[in-house]
């Protein structure tokens, strides 16, 4: 079931790159959910288990992405064929490249200019290399992402994290867990937290799991949210990110690199002026921390090397006093 869960979030996020113009990025998303349902998924032990609803509505959408697919297959080969044309055209108004060269015995001593080499023949350049679209420099391609230097701007309102800990301070009193999906839009190239969701869930002192996490979809695809990280205490004890943390925020950031991990600790909070602190937000180093993470086999508490760090604070994110925020508890439905 984790697999169809993340494939709804797959072409979620394929659907706001198409939208923002992003088209590699879009059709790497889409191309990737397309091989794990059409080549992969069927070879998995489980695969007899997943319910018939679940594998119908999967179906339904791999119906709905492939002609689009195709459609940006066609927009991208032509786009990349504009990129060579160009290419070609920039290369063949290069001046030929001069050396300078002087006769001591030259009644005048005038330098004269001799050319270093003949000029390419248009045979030549014709049978140069493909063109690497992977190096175009007018548009941050989906691996380019994963780079900690470009990251897009997360927009938090404050009140994720002052009505998250009154809403979760119930089970904090009970040195219970509490977490939270946040999920929002983008736009003007920011990931703006809009909405926060409290699933079903079950919690102990030191781990959250949620429940019925169907519902959470139902609700994003209704109002059309994407999702841009999640939020959890540590009743007891300070911000970090625990092993079972890391694996948690993993797939939040395999699909949005810029995804965010709030952890609140309620027992070390204090508030000073417009600034809460006890809390802290993480993101996962993404050229190191996020491979070591995603091949990391095991389950439970277990120790992961510190040096290098797999995580970090996050520092592409920006807290806004005013900003609206719409909250579904879902624990009382």
């Amino acid at each position: 079931m984790r697999y169809y869960r993340s494939g709804i979030e797959m072409v979620r996020m394929a659907n706001v790159y198409y939208e923002e113009g992003s088209l590699e990025n879009s059709y790497v998303l889409y191309l990737k959910f397309m091989t794990l349902f059409l080549e992969k998924i069927r070879k998995h032990p489980d695969f007899n288990t997943v319910p018939i609803d679940v594998k119908g509505r999967n179906q339904a959408k791999l119906r709905e992405i492939l002609p689009k697919a195709e459609i940006l297959k066609k927009q991208l080969l032509a786009q990349y064929q504009d990129d060579y044309n160009r290419y070609l055209s920039e290369l063949l108004t290069i001046p030929r490249n001069l050396d300078t060269v002087s006769y001591p015995d030259s009644d005048s001593n005038v330098p004269s200019a001799k050319p270093s080499a003949p000029p390419p023949s248009t045979d030549r350049v014709l049978d140069l290399p493909t063109f690497d679209r992977t190096n175009k420099p007018s548009e941050i391609s989906f691996q380019e992402r994963f780079n900690d230097n470009i990251l897009r701007r997360v927009v938090i309102p404050v009140k994720v994290m002052t009505l998250f800990q009154t809403m979760a301070s119930i089970n904090t009193c009970k040195n219970v867990e509490t977490c939270g999906v946040l999920t929002g839009k983008l736009e003007k190239n920011e990931l703006i937290i809009t909405h926060m969701i409290l699933p079903k869930q079950n919690g102990t002192s030191d781990s959250c799991s949620p429940m019925n996490e169907e519902e959470i979809f139902d609700y994003q695809d209704q109002h059309n949210l994407i999702t841009l990280g999640w939020i959890h205490t540590h009743p007891t004890q300070t911000a970090f990110l625990s092993s079972v943390d890391l694996h948690t925020h993993c797939p939040y950031q395999l699909l949005m690199p810029e995804a965010i991990a709030i952890v609140c600790s309620p027992k070390y909070n204090q508030y000073c002026l417009l600034f809460l602190l006890g809390l802290d937000i993480f993101i996962i180093l993404l050229v190191y921390g996020l491979q070591y993470i995603a091949n990391c086999r095991k389950t439970g508490f277990h120790p992961h090397p510190t040096d290098p760090p797999l995580y970090r604070e996050a520092d592409h994110v920006r807290l806004e006093n005013k900003a609206p925020l719409e909250v579904l508890d879902l624990r009382t439905v």
